[in-house]
């Protein structure tokens, strides 16, 4: 294959590009044309942003370099370019065995340090299966700067296995003339042997299930009952109260913040001060291939003047849902041009900035759910309720079972507390010590082996025994005091004064 060769004629498209040019593609690769030209640009002009910095300590870094090295030996005599970028579109590294290939992709920037996405370098491999969130296959006269056409690209979204948030994309790019069909499959396999490998070096912590989609029902928490909301501090009743204000004004509210800190939550309230007897539903979506069904349940919902629609999470959606929920929300997709907002409706999102562009521009109002461990009052009162809701009935939690969960840092935030109070409430009427994981009695984390891992459990359940002394966990664990005093530290492990 010539190193100089030029990409395969085709018509020119872009501003000019007409009907019949445009419906050679399909549905997603024309929804990504579109975007590109909103994004200001043209097929001529690809100018990837560069960035002097390349994070080479991440996780995803790790794991994903070792796995497409190991796939380049399998392909050494293939002219083949694998690259590894992070949910920005950022190259992280590149490899490739074929010399041709490497000098030709540097010509093009599809280097580390340089950003693929779609907002950067139009319709190509990595920049849709980043805003799609789907696997991509991009051929040669598909992408949408010139410069591309040479090549073909098959790329994968690498979702992290913990959290399940998009972590990157692993792509693969090869001659535009080369067969094509095993090039997807390869990038998939990769794909998903990273996020295997992510959640075997990322010790202690469960896989995130799949996301099946949830639409439900808000119910309002009736006063005298068991399941009445807790009284909580200034820093929550606030951004409640925010979030009322914007409501109230008919305003698209965006509620966002960190996982697990009660967005919807938050929002359901502020909605039920503004219309006590309205219905609430909350929808979540599923994976990229349900979204379409998804929407289908929940969005007829959002004619109704009596119904408020969350939708959760909106950062995960595809751009082209994104861009239908837009029209749905906008009233274009009923005809319904008069009012930009005309329907009830909350989205949420980690950031304000993870907002799809198309969901962007009607946000009248941003509100941030406080962090649980910005409000440590909040803690005890809100264990309370999670336990008194699991159980049915009141839950008593000892003093230092009280300070740990106090001082704990709760990194996944309100989710964790709740699931943390309702594991020990299934085995106790009066939560001690030895009831709660050996996560509350660690700080700052850090990835250990499944040894380590194991070591430092076992430290905490003998530390968290009652009436047992750091003398007799070293008795029990088989170790000297010297010693238990040294993993302590090691692990960085906090237990009440109780057990000392």
């Amino acid at each position: 294959m010539d190193q100089n060769r030029n990409p395969a004629p085709v018509a020119r498209h872009g501003d000019e590009a007409t009907a019949a040019e445009t419906a050679l593609l399909t549905p997603r690769l024309q929804a990504s044309w579109q975007r590109s030209r909103r994004y200001g640009l043209t097929p001529e002009d690809l100018r990837p942003d560069f960035t002097g910095t390349v994070d080479t300590e991440s996780l995803l870094y790790e794991c994903g370099h070792e796995v497409l090295r190991g796939l380049k030996d399998t392909l050494a005599d293939e002219p083949v370019g694998m690259t590894l970028t992070n949910s920005d579109g950022l190259v992280l590294f590149r490899l490739c065995g074929d010399s041709s290939v490497s000098r030709s992709l540097d010509r093009v920037n599809l280097a580390p340090g340089f950003f693929f996405s779609e907002s950067n370098a139009g319709t190509n491999g990595m920049g849709l299966a980043l805003a799609d969130r789907a696997p991509s296959l991009v051929r040669a006269e598909e992408h949408y700067c010139t410069l591309l056409r040479q090549y073909t690209c098959a790329a994968v979204p690498v979702l992290d296995p913990v959290t399940g948030e998009l972590a990157g994309s692993v792509n693969l790019t090869t001659w535009s003339d080369r067969s094509s069909k095993l090039l997807l499959a390869l990038a998939q396999a990769a794909a998903g042997n990273t996020a295997a490998l992510m959640l075997a070096r990322t010790t202690g912590r469960k896989p995130r299930p799949a996301p099946r989609g949830e639409v439900f029902q808000v119910f309002a928490h009736r006063a005298g009952t068991g399941s009445r909301s807790p009284l909580l501090s200034a820093r929550w009743t606030d951004a409640v109260a925010e979030a009322r204000t914007a409501l109230a004004e008919g305003r698209l509210l965006a509620v966002v913040r960190e996982p697990g800190t009660g967005k919807s939550t938050l929002a359901a309230l502020a909605r039920r001060q503004v219309r006590s007897r309205e219905r609430i539903l909350c929808a979540r979506p599923p994976l990229p291939d349900d979204i379409t069904p998804w929407m289908e349940i929940w969005a007829p919902e959002l004619t109704k003047t009596h119904t408020c629609v969350i939708i959760a999470g909106v950062h995960t959606l595809p751009a082209w849902a994104a861009e239908d929920l837009a029209g749905l929300l906008s009233g274009r997709a009923y005809g319904d041009t008069a009012d930009p907002h005309p329907h009830p409706a909350v989205i949420t999102a980690e950031d304000y900035a993870s907002i799809p562009q198309a969901l962007r521009s009607l946000v009248g109002a941003v509100v941030e759910a406080p962090t649980l461990r910005s409000r440590p009052d909040d803690i005890l009162p809100l264990a309370d309720h999670f336990a008194r809701a699991f159980r049915g009935r009141p839950v008593t939690f000892s003093p230092a079972a009280a300070q740990a969960l106090t001082t704990y840092h709760w990194p996944e935030n309100s989710r964790q507390l709740r699931r943390t109070v309702c594991d020990a409430a299934s085995r106790t009427d009066v939560v001690d010590l030895r009831h709660l994981p050996g996560e509350v009695f660690v700080g700052t984390p850090r990835r250990l082996s499944r040894i380590q891992a194991l070591e430092r459990d076992e430290i905490i359940r003998c530390l968290t025994e009652p009436a047992t002394t750091v003398a007799q966990a070293a008795d029990a664990l088989g170790m000297s005091r010297a010693t238990i005093y040294r993993k302590i530290a090691q692990y960085d492990i906090t237990i009440p004064s109780r057990t000392r």
